[in-house]
């Protein structure tokens, strides 16, 4: 019988060793590069991290704050993706890689902009921020006011392209903060992140970030490498309501910073989701409203709530929602009310503001009179017993 009873205590115990393990998540992937950071682009969730504010070369991932700038210009009306640029000298004469465009030639800044972002064309960069601001220079004094808008603390920007200076740098967060900004901002403009292949002047390039190959739902950003920089890759990729940015810098091959990057991407969509709690504007709940042309009004969220977590841990939120005296008309429309309380396990977590869906106007002055006298009472009574 003691016998039996130790075989039973044993499969027991074996059973919940099985069960724990299968709920465990792994520390994340080994990471070859100097310094990485992987985000959630929605909720800005840092699912992990190495030396993410060491500063370093960034190579041609400067190229993602130049058309940064470039979009946000044409979004304002500045410049247009129609305009012709004529390209000078200096921009014809760039090194490193190009999109071969030619001196006193007229360039569309829509052609430009396929030459930097698909070809990693340093000749783009130079005659784009030529066309913006006048010279690289003046370019650059921009790209560090983005920088500074974007809250990029520990970036300095000389040059549109990339190359070289030991004053030209930035860190694995900052970039996840621009690339994040990007993708949010100008969705359009990051369209052209995913092209595979560029074909100017029939000279066909293709896009050097082979994860596009690789897996279909990578849709950028950027590869760089100079001899000081290493390796470098932004990488983006979507499944359903989740995204992913990983910035992997100072890799030590072009085949470890591809590695890197997939390794991290894999670990975060298969142990990590994004779901959308609640919507905007979704009615929550009501609350009275005294002398208003309305007896109540609906509650609910400003905007979408979104929440990245462990794949099993979405089972433990709920909601607190409130419970309210009522309030005094009149009422805007997104005027905070109360507060929306979300929980773990029955633990505080976060607080949102609870706003109002619609206005409600208020009652005339007479016909209010008699809700603002019961008001009054019914909260000085409320309060008296909360005393």
């Amino acid at each position: 019988m003691r016998f039996d009873l130790r075989i039973l205590l044993i499969f027991f115990l074996l059973s919940i060793s099985n069960i724990s393990s299968q709920t465990l998540i792994p520390d994340p992937p080994e990471v070859n590069a100097k310094s990485y950071i992987l985000v959630e682009a929605h909720t800005n969730e840092i699912i992990s991290e190495q030396n993410a504010d060491l500063p370093s070369g960034l190579a041609s991932l400067t190229k993602i704050m130049t058309g940064y700038v470039v979009a946000d210009q044409i979004e304002k009306g500045f410049i247009s993706k129609e305009d012709q640029v004529l390209i000078s000298e200096v921009c014809w004469r760039m090194e490193g890689s190009r999109m071969f465009i030619q001196e006193g030639k007229r360039v569309s800044v829509d052609d430009l902009l396929k030459g930097m972002i698909i070809q990693s064309g340093n000749d783009a960069s130079c005659a784009l921020a030529e066309h913006v601001a006048g010279t690289q220079g003046d370019f650059a004094v921009l790209m560090n006011e983005y920088a500074s808008e974007l809250g990029m603390l520990d970036s300095n920007f000389v040059n549109p392209t990339g190359l070289p200076d030991v004053n030209h740098y930035s860190t694995a967060r900052d970039l996840a903060k621009l690339s994040i900004s990007m993708i949010n901002d100008f969705p359009e403009h990051y369209s052209l992140y995913k092209e595979k292949e560029f074909t100017f002047d029939d000279i066909r390039q293709l896009n050097r970030n082979s994860l596009l190959w690789q897996d279909d739902s990578v849709d950028g950003i950027k590869t760089g490498h100079t001899n000081d920089s290493g390796y470098c890759l932004a990488g983006s990729a979507i499944r359903g309501e989740t995204r992913f940015v990983s910035i992997v810098l100072n890799s030590a091959s072009e085949k470890t910073r591809i590695r890197d990057t997939r390794r991290l991407l894999d670990y975060a969509f298969r142990f990590y989701q994004t779901k959308t709690i609640v919507k905007a504007y979704e009615p929550l709940t009501t609350v009275d409203v005294w002398a208003g042309i309305d007896e109540k009004v609906s509650l609910g969220l400003g905007s979408d709530l979104k929440i990245t977590l462990q794949r099993n841990k979405f089972k433990n939120l709920e909601l607190d929602l409130p419970s309210s005296l009522g309030v005094r008309a009149p009422i805007s429309r997104d005027q905070k009310l109360d507060e929306l309380i979300l929980l773990s396990n029955g633990e505080r977590i976060q607080s949102y503001d609870l706003v109002a869906i619609t206005d409600v106007k208020k009652k005339s002055f007479i016909s209010a009179l008699w809700d603002n006298l019961i008001f009054s009472v019914y909260s000085f009574f409320m309060q008296d017993e909360t005393t």
